[in-house]
């Protein structure tokens, strides 16, 4: 009886081990060093991106302040500026939606486009809302600013006088300043949890679990290249999944009107920065998803898959490159550069999808409902 009991006891002791989510060395039971990984995405990668980030829109908000205090058509000028640097630096930290960035729905917050102008008129007569609210998500961030200092006039003369002569002329500011307040509390949020205490869970949860850092981190990356990079940015606005109706509203930026191309391009390298493994802002590059494939000798039709996916990145530059600043502009005059550039740009989802991930043992957790 005791050699049964202790048998049960043997037996739970390793279930219970083997169902953990860390697996102590650091490795996925395929020998590749998953705390090394997880590591150099955190410090190199991530926390630097977001810090990054922090400072861009510290600055917005400072210049933000010194426009609403006295506005000028030179200030409003130095608030795009730096409107427009937060806006490439968010590139770079769309694609790390975990933790904190999570929890406070950090990309519906920050990018939905188009921008909601009905909803922010409403929001600023009112002088009563709530950025909290999910019915809100389409009325802040860098959409919602885009509006308010590139869309309200035709010529910066005209939009100055929202912030001065209007009859809600305060409320206008203060709409303003709380856009910038909120990017910011909202950064602040997120670079301070990583590095109070999300960077030792994210290192620790280095398993082949479900929700093991690994297997979350990669299908958080491949959705935001999938839905937010190829769908957002370009198949939306051009007609892809509207039966070839397009929207040249729809376009991120829009007001502005001529830096949709350069936020893609921005998105595109942050991906196959992450892909392989690349410092944030350096040429250095460490344990990454091109490492961990070529360390399994992951090979497609003879080549190294890690070698078809960046010559793929590659071809998706050279696509991107034809377009025109414009994006409403493309899809006006030359539509089908928008969708070659489209086509191919979901290449890499298929590699990603349907040969990465498998090879890596990782499951898609994240519901398609593109059709593709």
């Amino acid at each position: 009886m005791k050699k049964i009991l202790l048998l049960i006891g043997f037996t739970v002791f390793f279930a219970a081990c083997s169902s953990s989510d860390s697996t102590g060395s650091g490795s996925s039971g395929d020998g590749y060093d998953r705390t090394a990984l997880l590591t150099n995405w955190a410090d190199n990668l991530i926390i630097p991106a977001f810090e990054n980030y922090q400072a861009k829109v510290n600055t917005l908000q400072t210049v933000t302040a010194t426009f609403t205090t006295a506005p000028s058509e030179i200030a409003l000028e130095e608030v795009r500026t730096a409107w427009i640097d937060a806006y490439k630096a968010f590139q770079y930290v769309s694609l790390y939606e975990i933790g904190k960035a999570e929890q406070i729905n950090f990309v519906n917050c920050t990018n939905i486009y188009p921008t909601n102008t009905t909803g922010i008129e409403a929001n600023i007569a009112s002088g009563t809302y709530n950025f909290a609210l999910l019915s809100q998500f389409d009325k802040q961030g860098f959409p919602a600013l885009d509006y308010m200092i590139n869309g309200l006039g035709a010529d910066d003369a005209t939009i100055v006088t929202f912030y001065t002569s209007n009859t809600n002329a305060a409320k206008y500011k203060q709409y303003l300043t709380d856009l910038s307040a909120k990017l910011k509390s909202n950064a602040d949020l997120i670079v301070n949890d990583w590095n109070a205490s999300y960077r030792s869970t994210f290192i620790g949860s280095n398993g082949n679990s479900v929700s093991s850092s690994v297997n979350r981190m990669v299908n958080i990356y491949v959705k935001n290249y999938e839905k937010n990079v190829r769908a957002g940015k370009v198949g939306i606005p051009a007609g892809i999944f509207s039966s070839g109706t397009t929207y040249g509203n729809k376009v991120e930026a829009y007001y502005k009107n001529d830096i949709s191309k350069v936020l893609l391009n921005e998105a595109v390298k942050a991906s196959q920065d992450f892909f392989n493994g690349k410092y944030f802002n350096s040429s250095q590059t460490g344990p990454g998803l091109k490492a961990y494939l070529d360390y399994l000798n992951v090979v497609k039709n003879g080549q190294p898959l890690s070698t078809i996916i960046n010559s793929q990145f590659a071809t998706v530059s050279s696509a991107n490159s034809v377009l025109s600043d414009s994006f409403s502009e493309q899809i006006f005059t030359d539509n089908s550069k928008m969708i070659a550039a489209y086509d191919e740009m979901q290449w890499n989802v298929v590699y990603f999808k349907t040969d990465m991930m498998p090879a890596l043992n990782i499951t898609v957790d994240y519901v398609d409902a593109d059709g593709d």
